[in-house]
């Protein structure tokens, strides 16, 4: 748990807040109430506008200084335009309709998600192609883990270390090329690189002749998965406005949920390929390689988009930054509110920053620990509430209550279909429920479903009920799953991090994700063979209430805020936050789930004027 800070930790005050009142982000009282302030308010019309011109003259925008005179004034009071001087007609037109018509946003803003999009649906393909091929090539390798011999166990171990090869390279290596990547190439640069690295990658898979070969192959295809799976997510939650921008980053999580319902339709497709002249094992060969063809879409289109504004101005390329803003948003009057008060909060945000080792002010800064805390454990839960145990290893589940190969492949099909199909509802609610009313709703029902599906090995294996409940358990998990940790932890981590940290932090969360992800795919054929499928199901099931406790006490909600004003949630210490969501349980449970009277709890967090109508972010998030 982090500790306090100290007073002077507490006070992060801007350039801009002397000039009108003391604020701090908090205050140390029992009942503390975080206020998400807008560090503009209080500020005079002429300071404004002052500070307006001066900002675009000295990044070479003052042919636009009129421009980003009035977007200093719309940025003190986003609601309040109609009152303000120097504002045209077209112009609160164009912000009144952003207003009413939240997702009537640029084809441009649509094309970039559909972009990132397929970038998630190649990592879908890469991951669960293997599910499929584990049937064929195990026995072509000698690795067979169903194997009678006194190499049952050794066996189980390789099939898991060929099984999790790539994000053993996530963890230890690809996730931390982000930072250098991102800074030499941007986010476009680093995802023409990995995904032409995954193109290459997929089809070396299924050129190999060994289960040493087949392991290195896979660990390379990590350098494409992980740098890929930390940039994706943070360029669309960059490019995003901040009223969608929790729907618009989760179709990172939906679209691989999508990638991995295709591994599974090439599985099928190809599992009847028959072998041909000097080739064996083509069926596998092909279900591996074909993961790697989406990624040609990526390499051939991503220079289309505009870069991240946020990473222009991170070097100090303000007319570039304008640039992409005016191709994202749909009137120029929201391009120059947008990057002034991008550059107003970067200001006050460089107050946090002591040194240039980031990545030790991750953990040494209480504004990044918080975050890096919140984010560790919604990444470490996607793989512990055992989600991948599924997606790579089903077909030998299924063939272990008795389907079929062909029966476990389609099966398994299923299982993506579902994913895939319920994902869609937090397109929805990520921005109206929120990030962590979804994790706390989702983590008992993964729970019950876990034990469904493991206490139906008990079920006699003649049985046809057995088949049954095995798959109706791991369907209505994926139910449960795709609302809630499937979409969010991405969507948190991309959006959790300040900008000076946010490429080594989605490093640091990435590889979180990656690493747990290898231990999951490495132990669990062992754990299946030495545990049963009773004791390995129900050992996942206890992670899920221990997920629901971590999320509960230490993940603060961010829907519907700027990137900039997160640094006033994270402020809050974590045992002051952590006792606030031990009172506001029992009171939520006896007013939602017994639909008793009682009072309401103050909120934890207090958006000033109109910053939380504006966001339509209100309330505390709690559970």
């Amino acid at each position: 748990m982090a500790s306090a800070p100290s007073e002077k930790e507490h006070v992060q005050k801007t350039e801009f807040e002397s000039s009108f009142s003391e604020k701090t982000p908090y205050r140390s009282t029992e009942n503390i109430n975080a206020k998400l302030a807008n560090p503009l308010l209080g500020l005079s019309q002429a300071k404004l506008i002052a500070d307006g011109e001066r900002f675009a003259k000295s990044h070479n925008l003052g042919y636009l200084s009129e421009l980003f005179q009035k977007g200093a004034l719309v940025a003190q009071d986003p609601l309040a335009f109609d009152s303000l001087p120097l504002l045209t007609d077209e112009d609160k037109e164009a912000l009144r309709h952003e207003i009413t018509h939240k997702w009537s946003q640029p084809r441009m803003l649509y094309y970039l998600v559909i972009l990132c999009s397929v970038a998630a649906a190649v990592q879908g393909m890469d991951e669960s192609v293997i599910n499929g091929a584990n049937l064929f090539f195990a026995s072509q390798f000698g690795i067979d883990p169903k194997s009678t011999s006194r190499d049952q166990g050794r066996n189980q171990w390789l099939l898991g270390l060929v099984n999790s090869a790539p994000y053993l390279c996530c963890a230890v290596l690809g996730c931390w090329l982000t930072e250098p990547l991102n800074k030499a190439f941007g986010r476009r640069g680093t995802i023409f690189i990995t995904a032409a690295l995954s193109f290459l990658t997929c089809i070396w898979q299924g050129l190999t002749n060994s289960w040493q070969h087949l392991f290195v192959a896979r660990f390379f295809l990590g350098l494409g998965i992980g740098p890929k799976s930390s940039t994706v997510p943070v360029y669309a939650a960059e490019c995003a406005p901040p009223a969608i921008r929790g729907a618009l980053v989760m179709m990172w999580q939906m679209w691989t949920a999508f990638g991995i319902m295709l591994g599974f339709v090439a599985d099928v497709a190809f599992f009847k390929v028959p072998d041909k002249p000097h080739i064996t094992g083509l069926n596998w060969r092909l279900m591996l390689s074909s993961a790697g063809i989406p990624a040609l879409f990526i390499v051939a289109q991503v220079f289309f988009c505009p870069e991240s504004p946020r990473w222009y101005v991170s070097k100090g390329r303000y007319d570039k930054a304008y640039e992409s803003l005016a191709r994202l948003r749909n009137a120029p009057i929201q391009a120059a509110r947008d990057l002034y008060y991008i550059h107003v909060l970067l200001e006050a945000e460089k107050e946090i920053q002591r040194g240039r080792f980031h990545f030790f002010e991750l953990f040494t800064v209480p504004r990044n620990r918080r975050a890096t805390l919140a984010s560790f454990i919604v990444m470490f839960m996607q793989q512990f509430c055992g989600v991948n145990v599924i997606a790579y290893y089903s077909s030998n589940i299924f063939v272990e209550a008795n389907f079929t190969e062909i029966q476990a492949l389609l099966a398994s099909f299923g299982f993506g279909a579902v994913n895939f199909v319920f994902a869609f509802p937090a397109f929805y609610t990520i921005d109206t429920f929120g990030r962590r009313n979804l994790l706390l709703t989702t983590f008992p029902f993964m729970a019950t479903f876990l034990l469904i599906t493991g206490f139906a090995f008990w079920i006699p294996e003649d049985s046809k009920a057995r088949i049954a409940v095995v798959a109706l358990g791991i369907y209505l998990f994926g139910m449960a799953y795709s609302p809630g940790e499937g979409p969010v932890p991405f969507t948190y981590s991309a959006e959790a991090f300040p900008l000076y940290v946010r490429d080594i932090g989605m490093s640091f969360a990435t590889a979180t994700l990656w690493f747990f992800n290898f231990v999951i795919a490495i132990t669990f054929p062992r754990l299946l063979g030495a545990f049963r499928p009773q004791g390995a199901f129900s050992w996942y099931a206890a992670w899920n209430i221990f997920g629901f406790l971590a999320v509960l006490l230490f993940v603060p909600e961010t829907k519907a805020l700027s990137l900039e004003e997160l640094d006033q949630v994270f402020s809050v210490p974590t045992h002051i936050h952590a006792s606030h969501q031990l009172k506001a349980l029992p009171h939520n449970i006896k007013k939602y789930i017994f639909r008793m009277d009682v009072p309401d709890l103050p909120p934890l967090y207090e958006h000033e004027r109109n910053v939380g109508k504006i966001y339509t972010a209100g309330g505390s998030g709690d559970a």
